[in-house]
């Protein structure tokens, strides 16, 4: 396998921005009204974050895909973030799945996330991800009504069987999306196929789980097909002392803390194996107002 085409790929490298607690592994236990009570660490493990993309041989910017609860109570980090040359998203407001939201319910969420984020980074906001990736089959309307508020691109369909999300039968590259109101790019998360099925190998829970050679291998054949791909990661999955949520379930205990403590090692070898930029970057739509 030759390395020539990797090393002149450029690749999206995207970060979720919301804190341990409002993760949808916990919802059954943790609702919004209790999401005060809770100790916050998304300041200080996002700025671990930002420090890491600043600190390798080669400083890396990403797009931060922020829930607007945390921009509203947090208006310096979202600064921050945007100061040190990031692309500033959108996450949605309250990390309400996609499809448990009337249309109504997620034109106001999408909205007010996107005027918020806008007003305080001072950059246009073009891009949306859903949380839990919960744009699926059944909300057909999701990327129209993501048009009509002004953004660019999607990265919220993940081409894979979920309990919770993804839509197996979805292209796995970045491809257009044709509404009644125009046109939004998607860029799905990274699979690749593997004895039929669609494996995750972009970011999350997944890169926590699977040894990081075969994370790597994964990543480089997709780039060897002549495809970027977007990478995702969550701040608190660099906190391996967070606090533990009691009453959470086996599945949820197991996907949450899974090998939290190799988080930072891994994504340092992956961000120095692999060239990465905002998604707008990708999509060449860095120069759009």
């Amino acid at each position: 396998m030759t390395l020539e085409p990797i090393m002149n790929m450029i690749n999206a490298f995207s970060v979720d921005v919301e804190d341990y607690y409002q993760v949808g592994a916990f919802s059954g236990i943790i609702s919004p009204n209790e999401w005060g009570q809770w100790e916050s660490r998304v300041v200080a493990n996002t700025l671990k974050i930002l420090d890491i993309l600043d600190s390798g041989s080669k400083p890396i910017s990403g797009t931060f895909f922020i829930l607007g609860w945390i921009a509203e109570r947090f208006p310096l980090l979202v600064r921050e973030i945007a100061d040190r040359g990031h692309e500033i998203a959108s996450h949605g407001f309250g990390h309400q799945l996609v499809y448990e939201m009337t249309e109504a319910e997620f034109r106001n969420d999408v909205r007010r996330t996107r005027l918020l984020l806008q007003e305080q980074s001072g950059q246009p906001v073009l891009g949306y991800r859903a949380p839990s990736f919960s744009i699926v089959k059944r909300t057909p309307w999701a990327h129209r009504i993501l048009v009509e508020e002004g953004y660019r691109y999607d990265s919220s369909i993940f081409p894979i069987h979920h309990d919770l999300h993804g839509n197996a039968d979805a292209p796995l590259e970045i491809h257009e999306i044709t509404t009644e109101s125009g046109t939004i790019r998607e860029f799905p998360p990274a699979v690749v196929r593997c004895f039929g099925q669609n494996l995750p190998i972009g970011g999350g829970g997944y890169f926590r789980f699977f040894p990081y050679f075969v994370t790597s291998y994964c990543l480089r054949s997709v780039n060897m097909s002549g495809r970027p791909f977007v990478f995702y990661i969550h701040p608190w999955e660099v906190d391996p002392k967070q606090p533990r949520i009691p009453n959470a379930s086996l599945k949820s205990r197991f996907r949450h803390y899974l090998n939290l403590r190799r988080t930072e090692s891994r994504l340092k070898r992956l961000l120095n194996d692999f060239n990465f930029v905002p998604i707008r970057n990708v999509l060449q739509l860095e120069s759009c107002e």
